[in-house]
């Protein structure tokens, strides 16, 4: 296995673009980004895709919203293809601003374009304020902002940004801090090729897609008895389709530790005997700095005597 570099040798950085995306603040905020080449790519497939491809060094990609849940087209992206694993995350708040070209008032914005994601965070402020405004999607909040920047017709009158993609391009703000829920936080990550794991740190995640052998009752259930009787807290759980047929799911989990603390090694063990496959996408360090917790019977130490006690039953 090829060592990943540190991030001093990291030195083409991908992300959701364009310019000004909540991404793009994600990857300005992740130590050893700073002066490194920046590049821009319209679709989260697309920049890992690039990653695959071995033209960026890390892509910098949104995973979870705290109000939304999952990004869907990072969680897919990252269940298939040639592996990639997750490096590290950066935890960035969202604020939201309604702008549009000088010259258009609010009162006559008839079609909004922004990100699903962003949209759906919006929702309460729109009915108040344009409950007529028709929605149009756009790849990113950024790209909405780019598009009323630029000369030409565009399908709607504002979009949904972050403040400084609506300074970038130039636009009036119709309407600041239009967010429903004002604590709202998007999880990204930062995304390469595998390699040499990091050191445990004591305030990690693991991150993992597990594939069950066959749908039958309890399935899920025996998944994560795997995760409880070893004492490894679940801190994100979702399904996933798996496109192979109705009812078809995968199950995209992010646990507190490390792989290489022994219960979060067992409990991969366990997964790995039961489960179709594993796919293991790196553990990491988490933004918030959080340790992870034990129960009595859990800890390193616990481990160890235990298996010292087996080592002398076995002689």
């Amino acid at each position: 296995m090829t060592p990943h570099r540190t991030p001093d040798q990291l030195h083409r950085f991908g992300y959701l673009g364009p310019r000004g995306t909540f991404t793009q603040m994600a990857l300005d905020a992740w130590d050893g980004a700073d002066g490194r080449e920046q590049v821009p790519f319209g679709s989260v497939d697309a920049a890992l895709a690039a990653l695959r491809a071995g033209d960026i060094d890390a892509a910098m990609v949104p995973i979870e919203n705290s109000v939304e849940g999952g990004v869907s087209a990072t969680l897919d992206a990252l269940a298939t293809g040639d592996p990639l694993v997750v490096i590290g995350e950066v935890l960035v708040p969202i604020t939201f601003v309604l702008c549009a070209r000088p010259g258009m008032p609010l009162s006559s914005v008839r079609a909004v374009g922004t990100h699903s994601h962003a949209w759906a965070q919006v929702r309460g402020w729109m009915s108040a304020h344009l409950p007529d405004a028709a929605y149009v999607p756009t790849l990113s909040t950024a790209a909405s902002a780019a598009a009323l920047g630029a000369p030409g017709d565009v399908m709607f009158d504002a979009g949904v940004c972050a403040p400084v993609a609506a300074s970038n391009e130039g636009l009036v703000v119709l309407a600041d801090d239009i967010g429903d829920n004002r604590a709202a936080v998007t999880r990204f990550v930062l995304v390469s090729r595998p390699g040499t794991l990091p050191e445990p740190t004591g305030s990690d995640k693991t991150t993992l897609v597990l594939y069950q052998q066959d749908d039958h009752a309890g399935g899920l259930l025996e998944l994560l008895e795997q995760f409880a009787v070893r004492g490894v807290n679940l801190t994100r759980l979702e399904s996933r389709p798996t496109g192979e047929a109705m009812g078809r799911y995968c199950f995209s989990i992010d646990i507190e530790g490390h792989v290489k603390d022994a219960r979060v090694g067992e409990t991969l063990m366990g997964l790995k005997r039961v489960c179709a496959d594993v796919r293991f996408l790196g553990s990491y360090r988490r933004a918030d700095g959080v340790r992870a917790g034990t129960r009595p019977g859990t800890s390193e130490n616990d481990f160890d005597e235990a298996r010292a006690w087996l080592e002398e039953l076995r002689g």
